[in-house]
C-alpha cells in the first residue's frame, strides 16, 4: 500500500510535521471565521493551486460542519479570477463526484 504524501512528511520529519500539525490546530481554534467558512476559503485556496489532493481531502470536512454543494461549487469557482481555468477544470469534477457520494 502506498504511504500518504502527509504519512511520509510525518515518518520522514516527525518534529517539523508536530509544528505544523500545531499551526494548523491554531488556525482551526482561532475565533474570526467559523468553521465552514474556513473550510471553503481552504477549497478555493488549494483549487486556486490546482492541488486536487487537499481539495478532496478537505471537502468531507467542509460538508461535516455544513457546507452546501452549491457553496463548495461556488468556492471552487471563484478561483476563475485569481487563477484561471486550471484549478476548476482539475478539482470541480471531483468535488462534484466526492460531494454527491452517499
Amino acid at each position: 500500500m502506498e504511504i500518504s504524501p502527509m504519512e511520509l512528511f510525518q515518518k520522514e520529519a516527525p518534529d517539523v510535521a508536530s509544528a505544523f500539525n500545531g499551526l494548523i490546530q491554531s488556525l482551526i481554534a482561532s475565533k474570526g471565521l467559523d468553521q465552514k467558512t474556513k473550510q471553503l476559503i481552504y477549497i478555493a485556496m488549494k483549487t486556486a493551486m490546482g492541488d486536487s489532493i487537499a481539495v478532496k481531502a478537505h471537502l468531507p470536512m467542509a460538508k461535516a460542519v455544513g457546507a452546501t454543494r452549491d457553496e463548495v461549487i461556488d468556492a471552487v469557482l471563484l478561483t476563475l479570477t485569481v487563477s484561471g481555468i486550471s484549478g476548476v477544470v482539475k478539482c470541480l469534477p471531483e468535488v462534484i463526484r466526492i460531494y454527491d457520494e452517499k
